[in-house]
């Protein structure tokens, strides 16, 4: 490939990342900056509290009826994500990588009719891979104003508020995510939903972990009586401590998580380099046998290898 050739490349890449950069700025940030509670802009549309809730959670994908444990829970995890996945826009998506990837396998390549399974098996983890950051974010996102959130409640408790009131102010004060959840669990309670079964809906749209101290709180509360007040201080404490520790946790960790992007993406932009420096150097060595099983072990062992440093880099704590 010339040296024209590269420098087209570079400024198409510059000039994309330049579009990216504006939209991000002009779009993204100022939808952002409008809407940062669903929940308040459906009130703000629809009259009907029950109507709001019913939209929120078809929006949400909250369904009760299904039977199967394990669709359930597929149902839930892609619930979590706080997104909500239309089959056919899934399915699309699903076909284009696949084409995409299946083209650039041949090309690249010279894999023929194998590439359409490789293709299918990266869109499937490309995709799963998505699900899975989309809603760890989200909880990540979820946990950091959980604290805040049971203050504000701590503080309507000890005004002498009940429960599901000392929620609804944190449904109108907080911001997404924890805002829209906590309406729907203040909504919930309101149309007559017991609180230990509206904090396990919460639970299961969520999927935070500290989620289930507060329903066993509020649920003994219910049942037995005593200070919530004290109660949900103690909690809002012991939630802080764990979010600080996981925070170190994480920043100890980096250097490790960015040594296994390093390794995860040498191989491929090595390959690319080569190529783009000298196509010819290659060529010669793609006729021989023993290069396509070599290539499915160097993938085997690069997958091998970030599963061990991310076991690594993770800690349960």
């Amino acid at each position: 490939m010339s040296d024209l050739a590269v420098i087209f490349a570079l400024m198409f890449l510059a000039a994309s990342l330049a579009i990216y950069g504006v939209y991000w700025t002009l779009v993204l940030t100022r939808h952002e900056q409008s809407v940062l509670n669903r929940r308040i802009e459906l009130s703000r549309k629809l009259a009907n509290p029950s109507l709001v809730l019913d939209t929120l959670r078809h929006e949400r994908g909250f369904y009760n009826n299904l039977a199967n444990p394990r669709l359930r829970h597929l149902s839930d995890w892609l619930m979590q994500t706080g997104r909500r996945f239309e089959w056919k826009t899934v399915l699309f998506i699903y076909v284009v990588i696949v084409v995409v990837i299946a083209f650039l396998f041949n090309l690249g390549l010279g894999l023929g009719p194998e590439s359409i399974a490789l293709g299918m098996l990266a869109a499937a983890a490309a995709v799963a891979l998505y699900a899975a950051n989309v809603r760890s974010r989200r909880i990540f996102a979820f946990a950091s104003q959980l604290p805040d959130a049971i203050d504000i409640i701590v503080r309507g408790v000890r005004a002498g508020l009940p429960f599901s009131t000392a929620v609804t102010l944190v449904a109108r004060e907080m911001t997404d995510p924890i805002g829209t959840e906590f309406g729907m669990l203040a909504d919930e309670i309101a149309f007559g939903l017991d609180v230990r079964t509206a904090l396990e809906n919460l639970y299961r749209r969520v999927g935070q972990d500290d989620l289930l101290f507060l329903t066993v709180a509020a649920s003994i509360q219910a049942q037995t009586g005593g200070n919530l007040g004290e109660i949900l201080t103690r909690l809002s404490r012991l939630m802080r401590n764990r979010e600080r520790m996981r925070l170190k946790i994480r920043a100890l960790s980096a250097e490790g998580r960015a040594t296994a992007y390093a390794l995860s993406a040498f191989p491929f932009v090595l390959f690319l380099i080569i190529n783009l420096i000298s196509p010819a150097y290659y060529r010669a060595i793609w006729s021989n046998p023993i290069i396509e099983p070599a290539i499915y072990l160097g993938l085997f062992l690069l997958i091998v290898g970030n599963v061990i440093i991310y076991r690594m880099v993770n800690f349960k704590f």
